[in-house]
């Protein structure tokens, strides 16, 4: 039997705007779980979810979830990678939250999936919340990585507001090369393989020289953004090691004020910000898959 991976793209529309959608699975699609995967603040969702690494096995969650029976679908938010980048606005968090409207109903009517198990790492955590609070019934089971909640004792989120004068000042923001590595360098350097980074950045520049601002301004100015109270779903919380954005204390509290009684917070030894990109990445899939293939509680 064939353990090859399909990938097809997609494009979906909210209203005028064009997003673009990316699919993989083993054999067929029909019938599997699906599983949505939301990028973050800094790159498109190809280079974060689907990148490839040479001598470096299962690179893209996507493959390594494809071929465990899930079909994987990311999608590039408005004034990212390949989606729409023309309208004049900061892209923040809400209107990723309608992104992740537009492509899951483009989703339902393509693949009938009605709710997707839903991943977001960093920003993305915030979008995918903001959205499963919006849509409750869209999101089968919901996994926060680098999630933030009101931004107290987050040493990266003290020194990005530094800087929020100059993210309100402009719609977007140059990136570079330099600018991938200082994601990896200033929580903890040792958590990832150079090679790697160099292949994250090269992915993400060929595809963008500069990125919007509005999650930044979110992050940095409107904390919370997201009511735990209304995050109805079974939802795991997952931080790095020595993530400087996703402080411990503020995640407890987010997680006590959660209602679902099928919920859990793991902290992932070894691992920074971008989680996918570490050298533990096989035990941040394991703890993902874990996640998305647990059977449902029974009550009664």
């Amino acid at each position: 039997m064939s353990n090859a991976v399909t990938g097809n793209e997609h494009w979906a529309h909210k209203g005028a705007v064009r997003l673009f959608l990316w699919e993989k699975y083993v054999g067929t699609p029909d019938g599997k779980p699906a599983a949505l995967f939301v990028h973050g603040s800094s790159m498109a969702s190809q280079p974060t979810f689907d990148l490839t690494v040479p001598d470096r096995p299962d690179s893209s969650v996507m493959d390594w979830f494809a071929r465990r029976g899930f079909v994987c679908w990311c999608v590039d938010m408005e004034g990212y990678g390949r989606s729409d980048k023309s309208r004049d606005i900061y892209c923040d968090i809400a209107n990723g939250a309608d992104d992740l409207a537009a492509a899951t109903d483009y989703i339902a009517k393509t693949r009938g999936v009605k709710n997707l198990l839903t991943y977001g790492i960093s920003s993305g955590a915030l979008r995918a919340a903001l959205f499963a609070q919006r849509h409750p019934d869209r999101v089968a089971r919901l996994a926060l990585d680098a999630f933030v909640w009101t931004g107290e004792g987050a040493p990266t989120l003290a020194e990005r507001r530094k800087k929020l004068p100059q993210f309100l000042a402009a719609k977007r923001r140059p990136i570079d090369r330099a600018f991938v590595y200082s994601i990896f360098e200033r929580d903890h350097p040792e958590c990832a393989e150079r090679r790697v980074v160099d292949a994250f950045a090269d992915a993400i520049l060929a595809l963008d020289s500069s990125m919007p601002n509005g999650t930044y301004i979110d992050m940095c100015s409107k904390l919370p953004i997201v009511d735990p109270q209304r995050i109805k779903m079974p939802t795991l919380l997952m931080r790095g090691q020595y993530d400087g954005i996703a402080a411990f204390d503020d995640l407890i509290e987010f997680f006590k004020r959660l209602p679902s009684s099928d919920k859990q917070i793991t902290v992932m030894a070894g691992i920074s910000h971008a989680s996918f990109q570490q050298k533990n990445y096989l035990m941040v899939y394991d703890i993902l898959h874990g996640w998305f293939a647990r059977p449902a509680p029974v009550y009664r």
